[in-house]
């Protein structure tokens, strides 16, 4: 699906002969669970093609989660946040209690939302977990302009993320706007979104990057440029900055219904990407062998996890 007829084909050695980057795994400090592939949207240009009809990635239950979570405490495992995807997490049913059992365990729990209906009929459970301030949500707004964000996300769908947006803040919950760099002016988008966090009274800043996250368009059908072990230098780039060297994340697959541990938010699918169903087995070095690794972290600067 995203693979070149030369590119990415060997695993260690490039397309021109060079050998090919790789990432040594250095301490957990993310665990991420994509809690399904389901969504109730169909983006144009979504990272793993969630939608309403693609449940290649079944929901996590709450006893999934658990299970990550003792292996985590039994081996010592150090591992300071746990990330939630998906799809889109609040159409999972066991989110609410997920969410809790990572909060009560003590991790920073991080949710990535599109915030609309599916989170909104969550409104009263989420008021119960309010308090705990190790919560944080990163809403997607592809656009400062409801055409641009629509034209990506479907009609209707503008008022009623900001509706969800609105919510969060008036109920004190922590968060961040998470966009893509549609163009080259990084500084156009952050002045465009000031300008609406201004208008609807966001305390946001558009100029923060842990506030405002700005990730890379992914075209897949661009020519993507392979990463060899010389690039490191050539582009002033470390693989210690790189996602796969602290996070992994927890999918379960359809093909099989059992839960796998795969490299990357960004690659749930690929075997060659996949490391096992134990964590302790997951954290091995990991080969760039794939156009996202160029895509989105290498070349894109991006990491989920941020």
């Amino acid at each position: 699906m995203f693979k070149s007829q030369k590119k990415f084909k060997n695993k260690y050695i490039t397309d021109n002969g060079r050998k090919r980057a790789f990432v040594n795994f250095t301490s957990l400090k993310t665990l991420w669970f994509n809690t399904g592939t389901l969504c109730n949207l169909s983006c144009k240009g979504c990272y793993i093609e969630s939608s309403p009809l693609n449940d290649n990635l079944l929901y996590l239950t709450i006893k999934d989660v658990q299970n990550y979570l003792n292996e985590i405490k039994n081996n010592n495992i150090s591992c300071n946040k746990i990330g939630i995807t998906g799809g889109e997490p609040f159409m999972n049913k066991d989110i609410i209690e997920i969410i809790e059992l990572c909060l009560k365990e003590n991790y920073e729990v991080l949710v990535l939302t599109n915030a609309m209906q599916p989170m909104q009929n969550k409104f009263k459970n989420l008021e119960k977990i309010s308090k705990y301030r190790k919560l944080k949500f990163r809403i997607s707004l592809d656009h400062y302009s409801k055409y641009k964000h629509e034209k990506i996300r479907g009609k209707k769908t503008w008022d009623k993320t900001l509706l969800g947006i609105h919510w969060l803040i008036n109920n004190n919950f922590n968060l961040s706007i998470a966009s893509r760099i549609l163009n080259k002016n990084e500084q156009i988008l952050r002045n465009g979104f000031s300008k609406l966090f201004k208008e609807n009274d966001f305390k946001i800043n558009a100029h923060d990057e842990n506030d405002l996250i700005l990730f890379p368009d992914m075209d897949k059908k661009s020519n993507t440029p392979e990463i060899s072990t010389e690039c490191w230098d050539i582009l002033s780039v470390s693989p210690k900055n790189l996602m796969c060297s602290d996070s992994r994340m927890i999918v379960k697959r359809k093909e099989d219904d059992k839960t796998h541990i795969v490299a990357c938010t960004l690659i749930p699918y690929e075997n060659d990407f996949s490391y096992g169903h134990k964590l302790k087995d997951s954290f091995k070095r990991i080969y760039l062998n794939h156009p996202n690794c160029s895509k989105f972290c290498v070349l894109g600067g991006a990491s989920c996890s941020n």
